[in-house]
């Protein structure tokens, strides 16, 4: 999201690099040779690779204003657009702008501070205003990919990268994490917001969320997406699977003071009183001090969930937020007292915050 700033500032600096940078490239000298016709042809072919899936999606990608500052969307249906629900705060009416000029008041039809994705309603939208597609699979590592957007209020911006990591976890407004999330290095800075983060086929890989440096920055997964938007659209709201439970990663100082074998698994360090895990899990009872510090001793440690084996905390979180809905039931693999067994637990709804529990 981008806060009021002066465009007319930034585009006087930006235009001012852009003449100097060029005005020394734009002639060439007489005697001097030909351009190399097969590397021409490959410079038209990636140029036109990425202005082809620009053109075909610009027309969808909108901009977002709210009365605290502005972001980007794109066309979900034929009658809503998504963006991220921290662009939307607590608005419930914003504006939105289209690629070709047009603006329509917008209702925010519902916001999920967890994953933090937003529904927005818009009456009349344009005719060119189509729903982009997602992803049918996750996106390779390495797989190249453009945002379009408007950073700093430069309306309808693509930037170029691939797709740098998968499956990372990225802080909620909530306190909790977004799983299964896309990292990137196309440059994202603020008002890329809610975009999307498209293939060269022009399929969207992930909803733009934030970026964190040079050359990283984060998207909510396709997959999540489809399940999360839905929900806004039809009941204004997403309950996320609540398990219960706090755990750390079985590293081999914790397998080391637990005199664990194996080094996969999580092991359960706390439980929510009367929560779903309560009475079902065994969580560590107390620490011991080690030369790395001190680790949680005892409890259960959390193997599998319905047979998919966890090896990380993001594991979880990621089985839980795209496989569960509250009320499933889920059979849990654990190690206890050196044996494994399975247990039974019915998941509940997410609390609007947290604490360090999944």
């Amino acid at each position: 999201m981008t806060p009021s700033v002066s465009r007319r500032r930034l585009l006087t600096a930006t235009c001012g690099a852009v003449v100097a940078g060029t005005a020394g490239c734009l002639a060439r000298s007489a005697d001097s040779e030909p351009p190399d016709p097969t590397e021409s042809t490959a410079a038209t072919a990636a140029d036109n690779a990425y202005g082809t899936v620009y053109e075909d999606a610009i027309d969808s990608v909108v901009e977002i204003r709210t009365p605290k500052g502005s972001g980007t969307g794109f066309a979900f249906d034929e009658s809503h657009v998504v963006t991220n629900a921290h662009v939307v705060g607590t608005a419930s009416v914003v504006e939105v702008r289209f690629a070709d000029g047009q603006w329509r008041s917008g209702s925010v039809a519902g916001a999920d501070a967890h994953s933090d994705l937003a529904a927005v309603a818009v009456e009349d939208p344009p005719s060119s205003a189509t729903p982009l597609p997602f992803v049918d699979d996750p996106p390779a590592v390495g797989r190249e990919v453009v945002a379009i957007g408007n950073p700093f209020d430069l309306e309808g911006t693509i930037t170029t990268g691939i797709v740098s990591g998968v499956d990372r976890s990225i802080p909620a407004p909530t306190g909790y994490s977004i799983p299964d999330a896309i990292q990137t290095d196309a440059a994202v800075n603020p008002g890329n917001s809610g975009g999307p983060l498209l293939t060269l086929e022009g399929a969207v890989a992930a909803v733009i969320n934030s970026g964190g440096g040079d050359n990283v920055g984060f998207g909510i997964s396709a997959a999540l997406t489809e399940r999360v938007v839905p929900d806004l659209v039809e009941e204004g709201a997403y309950d996320h699977s609540f398990l219960g439970a706090s755990f750390t990663d079985v590293t081999p100082a914790v397998a080391s003071a637990n005199d664990l074998a194996d080094r996969g698994g999580l092991l359960v360090v706390d439980i929510v009183g009367g929560g779903p895990a309560a009475g079902v899990l065994e969580p560590s009872p107390g620490t011991e001090y080690t030369g790395r510090g001190r680790v949680p001793v005892g409890g259960d440690v959390l193997l599998a969930v319905d047979g998919t084996a966890l090896a990380t905390k993001e594991d979880l979180e990621s089985y839980l937020a795209l496989e569960t809905r509250p009320g499933d039931t889920v059979e849990l693999t654990v190690r206890r007292d050196g044996t494994e067994r399975s247990v039974s637990l019915e998941l509940g709804t997410r609390p609007a915050r947290r604490g360090p529990y999944r």
